[in-house]
């Protein structure tokens, strides 16, 4: 991991997350092709990483957390949206909330784009996939064994949880002991990317078992300022060293693994992107693509906080020392509590109307309750349900601000911009609260704190989610692929109009995925890796 950046490699991967772990792992399996990962942020050895409800302390951590904020948004009372992105081996797989969630079918199916149907992705789930239950394994084919990615079942149950799927059953939702099973609707118990209480992330999974090969070089706490080409072929990355510039080149192909916020922004500041745009920033325009950083999606979520009755959430453990040190007993000897859990510890998917065919509403079930994720715990003893609209039909955007690598870029989510987005998200909370006023859960429910039965009326909810509502961490679709003009990669994941440079991260789904999205980037990038080897060089026709 050391050492003078120099030289040329067959593959330089930029951004050692989820999808760059994966193609840093397949693509030096053989023991000949050289490969170059490249991390802005640092090693994974913070000990908060590998402890799932970790990612509390690590929320707003600048050391392995890009922690960006968004542009005034018009829809949310112009409230900027903070938002994290993991900045550190592993990407956000190391600072995520754990859920382990596939999506949909008809998710995949939808995109429509050769190649990238659940049918022809599933294998590839089922490679990266280490799954602990036996009966998931021999009941449907769906689930795999022996792969990198470790997905367990929460340690152990818990009775609010227990009393939230019970409450939904008894409003009319079926029990689902498996979301990535045949059906996704229903309550239930969410699996999580952990095994023995401990995180495993895309480093953890895939890279670090590889680290030994000799054909595989990891640096980290570097920033990749442009993607460098001859033509239009890319050669090669420059990025900085403190304030000098260094140029690395490639053999074969340049993959950005940068993610759906960081991979449109090293694109514009490559002379990729709107024209426009990057004469404004006095950027060279290699590729006239207006495609690069449009169409944004991302899952907006709204919440309950609700009081509880029973001294039994997280919030009453981190008022007592004396509970506190049982939690982390618990946590040290038994890999068990609330330590283990991850951030949706039980939920559900849900229809917001008997006549669609799936879901299109998620619930995220926590222990614990707070004014905003990675501030602290409110002071009483409370529990929190959320919603979050599955296939939002509002798109956002994200782009440069200036030439300057070191500058964030520019988001705008754009929540709530059509009346679809509106209407179900005002449907989703009417069901949620449906299921919080069942007789298997309000024994434990002494208020709703919030958002309070004041609010009833369309305008009420509306208003309560503009003031209130934020991102669930979902960016998509920045460099999406497909056939139309405003598709930035094809079918084989290359930038179109260009050579030897192609996206593997979230970017290029052509719309968000039903569910959390680090499992599908894990697949879009297992599917990579056999794309790229088939097709050596990356030549687009």
């Amino acid at each position: 991991m050391g050492g003078a950046l120099s030289g040329t490699y067959d593959y330089i991967i930029v951004g050692a997350g989820s999808a760059g772990c994966v193609l840093a792992n397949r693509l030096t399996a053989d023991g000949c092709s050289t490969v170059l990962l490249l991390e802005a942020g640092p090693r994974d050895t913070d000990p908060w990483i590998h402890i799932p409800l970790g990612y509390g302390k690590l929320f707003k951590k600048p050391s392995v957390n890009w922690s960006y904020w968004s542009e005034p948004e018009p829809t949310l009372n112009g409230r900027k949206i903070f938002t994290p992105r993991g900045k550190v081996l592993g990407g956000s797989s190391s600072i995520n909330g754990l859920v382990y969630t596939r999506g949909q079918p008809e998710d995949f199916d939808d995109w429509e784009t050769p190649g990238w149907s659940f049918g022809e992705l599933l294998p590839y789930f089922r490679k990266s996939e280490d799954q602990a239950r036996k009966d998931l394994l021999r009941a449907d084919g769906l689930h795999g064994k022996g792969g990198p990615l470790k997905v367990s079942d929460q340690s152990e149950t818990h009775e609010l949880c227990d009393a939230f799927i019970a409450a939904a059953e008894q409003a009319g939702h079926p029990r689902n002991p498996d979301f990535n099973g045949e059906q996704q609707e229903g309550a239930g118990y969410s699996q999580l990317t952990a095994r023995n209480g401990r995180r495993c992330s895309a480093s953890t999974g895939f890279l670090r078992p590889v680290l030994h090969r000799s054909n595989l070089r990891v640096v980290t706490d570097v920033l990749v300022s442009r993607v460098v080409f001859e033509g239009f072929r890319a050669s090669g990355i420059e990025f900085l060293e403190g304030e000098e510039k260094k140029i690395v080149k490639a053999a074969k192909e340049v993959l950005l693994c940068a993610g759906a916020i960081n991979t449109p922004q090293l694109l514009e500041l490559s002379g990729v992107g709107p024209a426009a745009l990057l004469r404004e920033h006095g950027i060279a325009v290699l590729l006239d693509q207006p495609g690069v950083g449009e169409h944004m999606q991302d899952h907006f979520q709204a919440r309950f906080v609700l009081k509880c009755s029973k001294p039994i959430t997280v919030n009453d453990d981190m008022q007592s020392l004396w509970r506190m040190a049982m939690v982390g007993l618990r946590y040290a000897f038994l890999r068990k509590g609330p330590l283990a859990v991850s951030a949706g510890y039980a939920g559900g998917f849900w229809r917001t109307r008997p006549e669609l065919k799936r879901p299109d509403v998620q619930t995220h079930f926590l222990t614990f309750s707070l004014d905003r994720m990675g501030e602290k715990l409110h002071p009483f003893s409370a529990f929190t349900a959320s919603i979050c609209q599955l296939r939002p039909t509002s798109r956002g955007s994200v782009h440069i601000r200036s030439a300057d690598p070191r500058d964030p870029p520019a988001i705008r989510y754009n929540y709530l911009a059509t009346e679809h987005d509106r209407r179900t998200m005002i449907d989703g909370m009417r069901l949620l609260r449906k299921i919080l006023e069942q007789a298997a859960i309000r024994p434990y429910i002494s208020e709703e704190e919030r958002p309070g039965a004041r609010v009833q009326s369309d305008d009420e909810w509306l208003d309560y989610m503009r003031e209130t509502g934020s991102t669930i961490y979902h960016p998509t679709c920045t460099a999406k692929m497909g056939t139309g003009a405003d598709a930035v990669v094809d079918s084989q994941l290359r930038v179109k109009g260009l050579e030897r440079l192609r996206v593997v991260d979230a970017s290029v789904m052509p719309a968000v995925i039903s569910g959390n999205t680090n499992a599908a980037v894990i697949a879009i990038a297992e599917k990579a890796a056999d794309l790229i080897d088939s097709n050596q060089g990356g030549r687009t026709p």
